[in-house]
């Protein structure tokens, strides 16, 4: 079977897991980026599904994947905010960093060992998070493919890395192949 999982970066991020919530430590980077990245993705939200009160809990009854979610920098501010989420790694140290962060925080998140390609869940999402994951697969096209998979008919998709964000909206069951190729050039 195809896979996107790609064991030399699986292992170079799980040597790190203990430092996903240390602000100062190798993910000081993501922490600093963290509110400008959470801002443009909820606004997006916001945007896309007509939502326009900013109480406590706006993004309940909406489903989130966080793809290649680490110690869950991204997967906890969106269960704060109301939305049911699964967050996903390849790296079981991730995942195990992420629950027990999540637990000490009371957050209710599913987190599960896995990538999109091999979800046993085939739950649709109605958003899926993909940051700063896409230049840490394999096989891009399998990738793109298997989280198109993942969604409802009426989605966003996220996919962002350091350099640039890729903003992606989906009506129905059209997926562009410019947008494959513009991902799969990108890693060239």
């Amino acid at each position: 079977m195809s896979t996107t999982i790609n064991k030399e970066e699986i292992q170079k991020f799980s040597n790190l897991a203990e430092e996903w919530w240390d602000v100062n430590g190798k993910f000081k980077p993501l922490h600093m980026f963290n509110p400008v990245r959470i801002e443009y993705i909820i606004e997006n939200i916001k945007k896309h599904f007509k939502i326009s009160q900013n109480e406590p809990s706006f993004l309940e009854g909406l489903n989130i994947l966080d793809i290649g979610c680490g110690g869950g920098l991204i997967s906890e501010p969106m269960a704060r905010l109301g939305a049911n989420v699964t967050g996903i790694d390849a790296s079981k140290k991730n995942i195990n960093i992420a629950q027990i962060h999540s637990k000490r925080s009371g957050l209710k998140i599913n987190y599960i060992t896995a990538s999109p390609e091999n979800l046993s869940n085939k739950e649709k999402f109605d958003i899926i998070l993909n940051l700063e994951i896409v230049e840490h697969v394999d096989n891009v096209n399998l990738y793109i493919k298997s989280c198109s998979q993942l969604l409802k008919k009426k989605w966003i998709n996220v996919y962002c890395y350091i350099k640039q964000i890729f903003y992606f909206l989906r009506e129905g069951n059209y997926w562009s192949r410019v947008y494959i190729k513009m991902v799969t050039n990108r890693y060239a």
